[in-house]
């Protein structure tokens, strides 16, 4: 089978989306598969990876999105995977790139639209509080669902929470977890020496790994650490990552124990951080799945996370929800650290190991075989 996948927000700090672009294409390419990736950049590529080939095109950085980038060469891009003839397309993206579903139907070729994030989510992140309380949000937000899901044969959620909108205007949605890297995420990675560099032995090390935008809300774990100085807990918060919020967190964190260490690269090194923290701690509300969790439980560290989000589903009983202030992340972090050390570090594995990536490299090619089949009949 040939499979083409295509996203936009690609590039060296975009987490979970890069990730799981990678992990499905090296899954498809270990079965025998043809992949292709095309993404934006800074300048056109074109380059074999044990994932698939990828196509750079060079796109332009949208504005106001920390240093993103969208694909506009839409005509090129087609031209691309005619070249391919893929077999089955994947799309990631809810803005340039959507009209692909329609070019998909015309070639005869099956789709599949990841939902990575919900549509009434992001408006209500990004538009200032007096605009929202004005527009009809959920309304708007079906508006586009329902242009999306006529375009692409299937629909892909990766939890029930990222379902919902869609189930919401009568559209069938498959739901299909992601999945996490159990040999490099492992408790085995946990390192004295690389945790005594970032908090003292008396303190608890708290982790935030998280883009500073505006919808992972990086706020509250912040108010919330500076909560629990307050209450006399030797906490430190490390953040990891960056974003367009950066300056404005940095301030905001101005005498309370939190450390900044910006976009934290390499997978080995991420790993040992994770496996290093006693805690970590995942604010966004409207987060569909959140990857960087699931790889804290995968290397037994329990997270706290928003209960407005997928994040719970994720998370089971080797965490914590917390609703959307920063004294009830306080309240849930403190709760959680009172649970045995090694109970909690046991809990969190056995969560992460009911999710690997096998499991959903190996549904994502029965939807596939199964689209296919009906579409060739």
């Amino acid at each position: 089978m040939r499979i083409a996948h295509i996203a936009n927000f690609y590039g060296p700090t975009s987490g979970g989306l890069r990730t799981a672009m990678h992990a499905l294409g090296r899954g498809y390419v270990e079965r025998g598969h043809k992949v292709l990736l095309v993404v934006p950049g800074a300048q056109d590529s074109d380059e074999l990876t044990e994932y698939g080939r990828r196509i750079t095109l060079q796109s332009p950085v949208l504005p106001l999105s920390g240093g993103y980038r969208v694909i506009s060469r839409l005509r090129e891009l087609r031209g691309v995977l005619r070249g391919f003839n893929p077999d089955v397309l994947e799309v990631s993206d809810r803005t340039t790139l959507r009209s692909l579903g329609g070019w998909a139907a015309s070639q005869g070729i099956p789709s599949v639209f990841f939902s990575h994030e919900r549509a009434d989510g992001i408006l209500a992140a990004n538009l200032p509080d007096a605009l929202g309380a004005r527009l009809p949000l959920e309304a708007m937000a079906d508006w586009h669902n329902r242009g999306t899901a006529r375009r692409f044969t299937t629909i892909v959620s990766t939890t029930a929470y990222a379902a919902e909108e869609f189930e919401r205007i009568g559209a069938p949605v498959e739901q299909v977890p992601l999945g996490v890297d159990l040999t490099t995420f492992h408790p085995s990675r946990h390192d004295d020496a690389a945790r005594s560099e970032l908090a003292p032995r008396d303190e608890t090390l708290l982790l935030m790994a998280s883009r500073l935008s505006a919808e992972k809300r990086p706020d509250l774990a912040v108010d919330a650490v500076r909560l629990l100085a307050e209450r006399g807990l030797p906490v430190r918060l490390v953040c990891a990552g960056g974003g367009a919020l950066e300056r404005q967190i940095r301030d905001r964190a101005t005498g309370a124990p939190i450390d900044f260490l910006g976009f934290v690269s390499g997978r080995e090194r991420f790993a040992t951080l994770l496996a290093s923290a006693d805690l970590v701690i995942a604010p966004g509300p409207i987060e569909t799945f959140g990857l960087a969790a699931l790889e804290a439980l995968a290397s037994g560290t329990p997270v706290v996370v928003n209960a407005a989000s997928a994040l719970p589903e994720v998370v089971a009983d080797a965490g914590l929800a917390a609703k959307g202030s920063a004294e009830e992340f306080a309240d849930a972090i403190e709760a959680l650290l009172h649970r045995p050390v090694e109970q909690r570090r046991r809990a969190a594995r056995a969560r992460a190991e009911q999710l690997p990536w096998s499991a959903t490299v190996d549904r994502m090619l029965e939807i596939h075989d199964r689209t296919t089949a009906r579409v060739s009949r």
